[in-house]
């Protein structure tokens, strides 16, 4: 395995963060309410998941697509056609409840997890990418299950 660079790493753990702070408020009612307080609703449990969720998803794409810009001819065609859909998943499939809104980004980000998988054996992404990537899907999909199953 090629090690992580630490930069990477360090962001991608904070990126974890807001889904988190989101779980945290869900199963405490200080936090919640601090938050709530200090913050606004918007920015405590499923609501701050559920919205950076879609953000990120949309932001993975772009990773994706940029992925797919190294490449030529109908693999870079493939490239950008897979890079869109997370961000069109988290458009389309994000409506309704919190609990089925963070179902479904939950899948997301687990089909995300395929498609970044099929971009490193392309060689489209570093060689320390799906370590990365398994490690902060993990943690998301941790993070939305307790706004969906708490």
């Amino acid at each position: 395995m090629t090690k992580i660079p630490s930069s990477a790493l360090i962001l991608g753990l904070a990126g974890v963060i807001p889904f988190a702070w989101g779980a945290f408020t869900l199963v405490s009612d200080g936090a919640a309410q601090w938050g709530l307080d200090t913050l606004g609703p918007r920015f405590i449990g499923p609501y701050v998941q559920l919205s950076y969720g879609m953000v990120i998803l949309a932001f993975m794409s772009g990773v994706l697509w940029g992925f797919a810009t190294t490449t030529r001819g109908g693999q870079a065609a493939t490239g950008y056609i897979l890079s869109v859909i997370p961000a069109l998943w988290a458009f389309f499939m994000t409506g309704g409840g919190p609990v089925s809104a963070g179902t479904n980004l939950i899948f997301g980000f687990l089909g995300l997890l395929i498609l970044d998988f099929a971009f490193w054996r392309w060689g489209l992404a570093p060689k320390w990418w799906m370590e990365l990537r398994v490690l902060l899907t993990a943690l998301v999909v941790l993070c939305l299950s307790v706004g969906v199953f708490y």
